[in-house]
């Protein structure tokens, strides 16, 4: 990979993370996305603590479009966190474009019930 774009979204992930810190009311859903697969989890700042996790490798025989298996990431992690009594969190985009396959978590998260 590139070092010039692994040093921008270094840079911009930083940037972000200096105003979104998640607390025990109101924590972080954090987004991490790969050439194949994507990552999401929603943790507690203040004890450092993944309260809820879900990810694209959960889903192993779907074979679909990689921003259509995203959303179905967002729908399980927002049905794992309505259940774990979790409703509103701050969106960490890790650094990425809100741009197709995060922008497709983020709606179908919102969708299953998350506020942010």
């Amino acid at each position: 990979m590139n070092t010039k774009k692994v040093l921008r979204r270094s840079a911009i992930r930083k940037r972000i993370r200096k105003a979104i810190h998640g607390t025990a009311e109101n924590p972080r859903l954090s987004v991490f996305r790969s050439n194949k697969q994507i990552y999401a989890q929603i943790i507690n700042d203040d004890s450092g603590v993944t309260l809820v996790a879900a990810s694209s490798r959960e889903l192993k025989d779907v074979k679909a479009k990689k921003s259509e298996v995203s959303g179905m990431v967002g729908k399980s992690l927002a049905e794992k966190a309505v259940a774990a009594g979790i409703s509103k969190v701050m969106f960490d985009r890790g650094g990425y474009l809100y741009h197709g396959r995060v922008k497709s978590l983020a709606d179908a998260a919102r969708e299953g019930g998350l506020k942010f």
